[in-house]
């Protein structure tokens, strides 16, 4: 039997940033507020993507309700993680998915999967978040912003916020 624990939010971060990043920070602010654990595995000794997310697999954490963030690289690691971690809710911002070295195709992502992509990005094409986005059905919020998503970090603060409330609700 599955113990019962708290409302948790695992974040996943990116290729070349660290486990506590300006964006991490604020979310995790949000989700403090919220009344969730935060943690972010610090992914910065693995240049490769599979290897992350056998890391965050290998962590195995566990919430009532469960939600995983990822940026960039991070969100390939998040979306990748969903169909043996089963989290409530994923978020996703610029997420690495479809290209080379970034094998596979994420199954079993939440209903409540919310994706955020800059317009200017020139790290990750939006393409994939479009592909990814419209196979689900999933929010997907472009914005006029590059692939560091610095000038929006207040608008996905909001959108995490209400995504948050509403895996509360439905727990």
């Amino acid at each position: 039997m599955s113990e019962i624990s708290e409302p948790r939010v695992v974040f996943a971060h990116g290729k070349e940033s660290g486990p506590w990043g300006s964006k991490i920070q604020h979310l995790a602010d949000i989700a403090r507020a919220h009344g969730f654990a935060v943690e972010s595995l610090d992914y910065s000794d693995l240049m490769d993507a599979t290897a992350r997310v056998e890391r965050l697999l290998a962590h195995a954490p566990t919430g009532a309700p469960l939600v995983l963030v990822g940026s960039s690289m991070g969100g390939y690691v998040a979306a990748m993680a969903c169909q043996t971690l089963a989290p409530d809710a994923l978020l996703l911002m610029a997420p690495a998915l479809y290209l080379e070295g970034y094998p596979g195709d994420p199954s079993h992502c939440p209903d409540d999967t919310v994706v955020v992509h800059g317009w200017d990005d020139d790290i990750v094409p939006l393409e994939g978040s479009y592909a990814f986005a419209s196979a689900r059905r999933a929010a997907l919020h472009v914005v006029a912003d590059g692939h560091r998503l610095a000038d929006s970090i207040e608008l996905i603060g909001d959108l995490f916020s209400a995504q948050l409330q509403r895996a509360l609700d439905r727990g």
